[in-house]
């Protein structure tokens, strides 16, 4: 069929006052007609530099290609071609859905009307013409109930419906090459799932090509027919993605390979309940009458029951809006709700002022999200230390610090991180400091709030065993909320299930995965690409 997309010694240097940085380095690869070739990496491998090159998106005045760089879609040149070209190919022949809808799309624009301006500019359709395209990409693209949802705004959709939106405006214009960057990044694994489906569909139905920027080798695996993996800007292997997962012959391809968890091997014994809850049930108000009195209530969680054990990890999954983060944060105590939690054998609700300071010390909690957990303005050794000031204050100065370096310690970061800043360290290297953060006040129980969902695969795999090994020396209970179903298998002892509220199945990780009950969790584990 010949090939849409052909990459050839393609260089691309960033320019600053002082230095040069090279963020792709020489590669060269093409995309077949009806095709899909996806680029794997990490963070700073360069596959996003590469997709942003071919639209030439990226910054001018600091970016520079090499002299014998080519980029041709259907054999015309892109690089150094006129402006009018590169516009006729944008939004046009070759679109791009990126990876966060809600920074994509215009918040104060119904959703409809920015999908219609699309076909105004490319097609010259009139209004009514084009609002007729419109609804008929959102039924295209299986958004529900698309006359009313065509009147939305961003805010008001779903995470997948808003990315659906995307993927209706990347093909309002049947476009013959679709670049597609970390769609599905963000998105619940069900929704993910069908999105995917439903690029496959409309691939077979528009005969168009795709080019797919992931860091996720399962998505790979199912969709795509070529793979380039990407490091330092260089691809280091290639080729058709059966051959290349069968048989990688590159280190780092192995190694990326090898960063997929599997399950967990050794099984801690459930046998102390560390926490006990009973009957949680947690109502927002969402209506309220003239009088300001509230006349409705969401009801959030629905009268859970729910047991952690010391020493041991305990999953929660679901999917958003299924309330596990309501959940967990009502056995922190920072939510309202009714029912009974018993911590260490004491009701939670009926606590003294410096029984809650000791509960709260001994319940730890590690984010998702490593950089924003941490304060910019604060050393390395003044976040870990933070909690020492509240929890232990009569602690002298080099008391604490020693503590502070033995954190770092247990964590394996370099005690020359004490007087560092959160902005010099990598991704993994600022979770590592927000579990020293957490260990450092020798808790009891630590909530996992989806601990590596920001992390590259490679990372990912280093954090899920340094987590392991702080259990194992530590005797830490964990509980475990995470959406990737991949990590609570490989964390997890035990596993609850939520949907609207309710706790659907429970049962220990083993039995849960390899013969589990309730349909939604079925659909759930088909969902978890493997």
């Amino acid at each position: 069929m010949g090939n849409i997309l052909e990459v050839n010694n393609l260089i691309v240097d960033f320019e600053s006052k002082d230095k040069i940085f090279r963020a792709v380095d020489n590669i060269s690869f093409a995309i077949e007609k009806g095709k899909t070739l996806s680029i794997v990496g990490e963070s700073g491998s360069g596959k996003s530099v590469t997709a942003l090159s071919i639209l030439q998106l990226l910054p001018e005045g600091t970016v520079r290609y090499s002299a014998d760089a080519s980029i041709k879609f259907e054999d015309k040149e892109i690089l150094e071609s006129p402006k009018k070209f590169l516009t006729s190919l944008r939004g046009n022949k070759v679109s791009m859905i990126f990876q966060e809808p809600m920074t994509s799309l215009n918040p104060y624009q119904k959703v409809g009307f920015q999908i219609d301006e699309t076909l105004i500019i490319h097609r010259k359709l009139s209004k009514n013409k084009a609002r007729e395209r419109t609804l008929d990409l959102l039924k295209k693209v299986k958004i529900y109930d698309p006359e009313k949802k065509v009147d939305s705004y961003p805010h008001q959709l779903s995470g997948g419906q808003r990315q659906r939106i995307m993927i209706a405006m990347a093909l309002a214009n049947e476009p013959e090459l679709l670049i597609a960057d970390e769609p599905t990044t963000a998105l619940d694994v069900t929704v993910e799932k069908a999105l995917l489906e439903l690029l496959s569909e409309l691939q077979s139905e528009f005969g168009m090509s795709i080019l797919f920027i992931t860091h996720d080798l399962n998505i790979v695996k199912r969709f795509s027919d070529e793979v380039c993996v990407m490091k330092d800007g260089k691809i280091v292997e290639s080729g058709e993605v059966k051959a290349l997962f069968d048989n990688p012959k590159h280190p780092y391809t192995i190694k990326l390979l090898n960063s997929i968890p599997g399950k967990k091997e050794a099984v801690n014994k459930q046998e102390v309940i560390l926490l006990e809850a009973k009957n949680v049930d947690i109502n927002y108000p969402i209506k309220k009458n003239f009088l300001g009195q509230i006349t409705e209530y969401l009801n959030a969680v629905k009268k859970v029951d729910i047991n952690i054990f010391s020493g041991t990890t305990t999953g929660l999954v679901g999917e958003s809006g299924s309330g596990k983060s309501s959940l967990a944060r009502a056995l922190l105590g920072i939510e309202e709700s009714d029912g009974l939690i018993v911590f260490d054998n004491k009701d939670i609700n009926k606590l003294s002022t410096s029984e809650t300071r000791k509960y709260k010390k001994d319940f730890q909690i590690v984010f998702q999200d490593p950089f924003g957990s941490l304060s910019p303005r604060m050393t390395i050794g003044e976040i870990i230390g933070e909690g020492l000031k509240v929890h232990e204050p009569s602690l002298s100065k080099s008391k604490r610090n020693e503590k502070i370096l033995k954190a770092l310690k247990d964590v394996e970061l370099d005690p020359s991180s004490f007087s560092r800043f959160p902005h010099e360290l990598s991704g993994g290297q600022r979770q590592r400091v927000a579990i020293a953060r957490a260990i450092i006040l020798e808790p009891k129980l630590i909530l996992l709030d989806e601990p590596t969902s920001a992390l590259d695969v490679s990372i990912q795999m280093q954090i899920l065993d340094l987590l392991k090994d702080l259990q194992s020396r530590l005797g830490l209970a964990y509980l475990c909320i995470s959406h990737d179903l991949k990590v609570i298998r490989f964390l997890s002892d035990r596993v609850y299930v939520m949907k609207d509220g309710n706790i659907v199945e429970e049962g220990s990780t083993e039995e849960l995965f390899e013969s589990p009950k309730h349909e939604y969790t079925k659909e759930l584990l088909a969902a978890s690409i493997a």
